[in-house]
């Protein structure tokens, strides 16, 4: 009997050759959305050119409009199993872009990535005679993550209910296995006065743009009272109509971020306070309207994290040792949701750049054929790491318990913030 780690050694390699046979179709998919931007959920041209990807490799079962417009999945797994449950791997596709500088972020590249590492573990399986294991291989497309969070939408419609591991990897300045991603929400603030004119009789008014000014500057003075990584940050939309009119109405939308749900709760709750006694202090009535998604933080999971890791090395990658790096990251992503209904890692890329994300040189970066050899190699290290999972019960079982463990230590957290913002009251 073979030993199973020259087995899994043997599916490895035989995993990394398939995606280098794909190279220059996975190359001309990241070109093709690179060269087409487009914003949050009007991602049709990327969609469908994705669609048309698996439904070009026989064998994968598309659902080409997937409970969001343009989002989609394709399913693959063998057509009978003696085994028992069917391990269900997920990889993701992101393809929406930013205003005016395109793919400035790279999910052209992060679409590969899915695409590359779903393709290689694919073929791979279904010309593997014997599987000890029965498998589902799942591709999702995840529209709107800059802008909306189409996995939370997915993920509200069940989506992601009977997958076993997700993985997706995202392009950056460095290779990371993980970085601590954090809780974020959108909030609009909407304050009503009422209009007179500014200089004949002033008194008649109620300054809606007074309460915008001391609302902006009510956050400003709280910052003071903030911990080192809460981060508040936002503009002023709509000041007024014209210098001699007082304004009847102003709108301001901030982003609120903190390390994890329970440090956001408690950061949003300073927020209001301040939103509100703007409004008291000026005579004026105040709309608060948050975003109907809320992105939570990753929830880590260091087995999948460490092999990730471990296969990253066997190829050549140079992990980040930077503690600025591995301590400070404060962007959000909606994949920290998905981490809390299944296991999941978020590792980030080195593409041949050290252009920072979201600029317009990033742009050019994500779409330069240098990016291809590193894009591709992320790809293999997560088709590896999912072969590790998939070949080794007592890897996956590891797995399920340190997401288990890790889930109720955070939902602990969060009840005992709430209680403690309610003064000992539970709500």
């Amino acid at each position: 009997m073979c030993d199973i780690s020259d087995v899994l050694q043997d599916m490895k390699q035989k995993v990394c050759s398939c995606i280098d046979k794909w190279s220059e179709k996975l190359r001309m998919l990241s070109n093709d959305i690179w060269s087409c931007p487009e914003l949050a959920y009007e991602e049709h041209k990327a969609h469908d050119r994705l669609v048309e990807f698996f439904s070009q490799d026989p064998g994968w079962k598309v659902d080409s409009h997937f409970k969001l417009p343009t989002a989609f999945r394709a399913k693959w797994a063998p057509a009978a199993s003696q085994h028992g449950h069917v391990i269900n791997v997920g990889f993701l596709c992101e393809y929406d872009a930013l205003p005016g500088i395109g793919h400035a972020c790279g999910h052209n590249l992060i679409a590969e990535v899915g695409a590359a590492a779903a393709v290689g573990l694919k073929h791979v399986l279904e010309n593997t005679e014997n599987l000890p294991v029965a498998v589902q291989v799942t591709v999702l497309g995840t529209p709107a993550e800059e802008d909306g969070g189409g996995k939370i939408d997915l993920m509200k419609e069940g989506a992601f209910d009977n997958m076993d591991m997700v993985f997706m990897a995202h392009p950056l300045q460095d290779d990371a296995p993980y970085l601590p991603l954090v809780a974020e929400h959108d909030v609009i603030i909407k304050y009503h006065g009422k209009a007179s004119h500014a200089s004949a009789y002033p008194w008649e008014g109620v300054n809606a743009l007074d309460a915008a000014v001391l609302c902006y500057n009510n956050l400003s003075v709280l910052r003071q009272q903030m911990k080192p990584d809460w981060r508040v940050h936002g503009i002023i939309k709509h000041g007024g109509e014209k210098p001699n009119i007082i304004p009847a109405f102003t709108q301001l939308e901030y982003y609120l971020r903190a390390p994890s749900r329970a440090e956001l709760r408690l950061l949003k709750s300073k927020a209001e306070g301040c939103f509100r006694s703007a409004a008291d202090a000026t005579g004026c009535r105040v709309e608060v309207e948050y975003s109907r998604n809320a992105f939570d933080n990753i929830l880590r999971n260091k087995t999948l994290e460490g092999l990730y890791e471990s296969n990253g090395n066997a190829l050549g990658m140079e992990f980040t040792t930077d503690e600025e790096v591995l301590n400070n990251a404060s962007g959000s992503t909606d994949f920290g949701n998905v981490t809390f209904v299944v296991p999941g890692i978020h590792p980030y890329f080195y593409i041949g750049s050290k252009a920072l994300n979201h600029t317009e040189e990033y742009t050019v970066a994500s779409g330069d054929a240098k990016a291809q050899f590193f894009t591709l190699r992320a790809a293999k290290a997560l088709a590896m790491t999912a072969l590790d999972v998939l070949l080794r019960p007592e890897v996956l079982q590891r797995v399920k318990e340190e997401f288990t463990e890790a889930k109720v230590k955070e939902e602990r957290t969060l009840r005992g913030e709430r209680t403690e913002q309610t003064g000992g009251q539970t709500q």
